[in-house]
């Protein structure tokens, strides 16, 4: 097999790329562009649709043009994106109603609290494996329907669109207003905590609870088939996959066996374990969460550890602090200290997710002396992100009872070796990374590629997996303890502090 190339969109939180990948799985072009992160009120945060559409659309284009291609020579054309995010359009114009609705907002606290009512956080775990929580797609709807004038009557006239980033992309990609196909696949209806994960379909149960018409829904399919043919630029592509952002990664690092986890490092952090062709509940506050679906094979479930702000934190160091003018900076200054001089951040911005799913909590920084320097805060930055994976590690030993050996990592801080070395540190095992880093897009591409023939299967696709770098640990455990437990007082102080009355406005 010679000259087969797959492209992947990667729409995620801050930007929108596009991946070129040989037959091989190796990239041979990538474009890149950031787009507006809109925050009208504190915990809002909100994205143009429109704008990353405009983005998307030039990334591929972009992407072809480094790797001298033109769109008949892809095999097939993946997506994955950024979870939970939540768009409403008009069918008729294609135009949003409303600014996207990002994963970190937090204006349906209240909201989540009145569904709740007298079950709490788990009346949908049991069909979703979700906690109700400001997180996830299905309350955003709710509140978009109340808050915009005349949309819930537009809604039920099935004049209204819903989709998560892939559902959007798809529709515009396939002929948007001109025939666009409006589909979602398993792993991101999964997180709308709007499908039972048994079904694999729109539970109408939820829908009547939270009040959303189905004439919105799209319709879910497996994660890796063809959904429709690209029109435009890329006519004739066929659009073959779609993954939520973390699945995809768990795809790209083939983590294909029951027991094999891996960990993505972007705005936020996301491990995931699979757990095989059943969901397994959990007691210890991760997500039972769908991991992939290939065509008509049976799904594969994953339990998740979602942690709301790791790279995010960077970028508040860098952006809102002005402490350093590029995230790259932030390793140099870091490893000019020893340690991080007794201080903790806790980076509680949207409040906190597992294992705790504490919709209070705030940031703090604590553990302040006139010792602390800006070289301790940048090392305290990078630490957050470890400590907050060790605690996602442990939630997921207590429910599964497998240790984990070995961390697959992958995402943009992975690149930051000290941030690494402190992670193997922490949890006392191996961390690996491979070569291509970017495993999100790969993913995408594997999944669009085994549906279109390109690759003939898993065991191909493990074949291609290669270690570029691991970091074994080096701290001792006395340390490892002491720390940890600093790190929970830490956390304890962040509870409590936002509290939201009223809900559905």
């Amino acid at each position: 097999m010679t000259d087969s190339y797959v492209a992947a969109i990667d729409q995620g939180t801050t930007s929108s790329r596009c991946i070129i990948f040989d037959q091989h799985g190796v990239p041979v072009a990538v474009d890149q562009r950031e787009h507006r992160q809109i925050l009208p009120r504190p915990g809002w945060v909100e994205h143009d649709a429109a704008e990353i559409w405009a983005t998307v659309r030039a990334v591929v284009t972009g992407a072809l043009a480094r790797a001298g291609l033109h769109a008949g020579e892809l095999s097939a054309l993946g997506i994955t994106n950024q979870r939970e995010t939540t768009v409403l359009w008009d069918r008729r114009t294609g135009e949003p109603v409303h600014n996207a609705i990002v994963w970190q907002d937090t204006r349906t606290v209240g909201l989540c609290e009145e569904l709740g009512g007298t079950e709490g956080q788990d009346r949908f775990r049991d069909r979703t494996g979700l906690p109700l929580a400001s997180y996830f797609s299905g309350p955003k709807v709710a509140w978009l329907l109340d808050q915009v004038p005349g949309l819930r009557a537009r809604a039920v006239a099935g004049e209204i669109a819903f989709g998560t980033m892939d559902s959007w992309l798809i529709w515009n990609l396939t002929g948007g207003t001109d025939g666009g196909v409006h589909v979602t696949d398993v792993t991101n209806a999964g997180r709308t905590m709007l499908m039972n994960l048994e079904t694999l379909q729109w539970d109408p149960s939820i829908l009547a609870a939270m009040d959303v018409p189905e004439a919105l829904l799209p319709e879910i399919r497996s994660s890796a088939e063809v959904y429709g043919n690209a029109v435009g630029p890329l006519a004739g592509v066929p659009v073959a996959s779609a993954l939520g952002d973390q699945h995809a990664a768990v795809f790209g690092q083939t983590c294909y066996g029951v027991g094999e986890a891996k960990n993505t490092y972007g705005t936020g952090s996301f491990l995931l374990l699979n757990t095989g062709t059943q969901p397994v509940a959990s007691q210890h506050g991760l997500l039972t969460t769908m991991g992939y679906q290939l065509g008509s094979e049976p799904p594969v479930y994953c339990l998740e550890g979602s942690i709301a702000i790791t790279g995010a934190l960077v970028q508040w160091f860098r952006d809102q602090l002005g402490i350093i003018s590029a995230s790259d900076d932030i390793e140099p200054l870091a490893a000019s200290v020893e340690d991080n001089g007794g201080a903790y951040i806790v980076p509680a911005f949207s409040g906190l997710f597992a294992p705790y799913w504490r919709s209070d909590a705030r940031g703090v920084i604590t553990g302040l002396t006139r010792f602390v320097t800006k070289a301790h805060l940048a090392r305290a930055v990078l630490e957050a992100t470890s400590w907050q994976t060790r605690e996602v590690v442990d939630a997921m030993y207590q429910d599964s009872g497998v240790p984990i050996t070995t961390l697959k990592v992958d995402g943009g801080m992975t690149v930051n070796n000290l941030l690494m070395q402190h992670q193997a540190d922490v949890l006392g095992v191996p961390v690996i990374r491979p070569v291509v880093a970017e495993t999100t897009c790969l993913g995408a591409a594997y999944a669009a590629g085994l549906a279109t023939g390109v690759w003939s299967g898993l065991d191909e696709l493990r074949a291609q997996w290669k270690r570029d770098k691991e970091w074994s640990p080096r701290m001792d455990a006395g340390t490892r303890e002491r720390e940890y437990a600093n790190w929970h007082m830490a956390v304890e102080r962040s509870f409590g502090w936002h509290r939201e009355n009223g809900s559905r406005g």
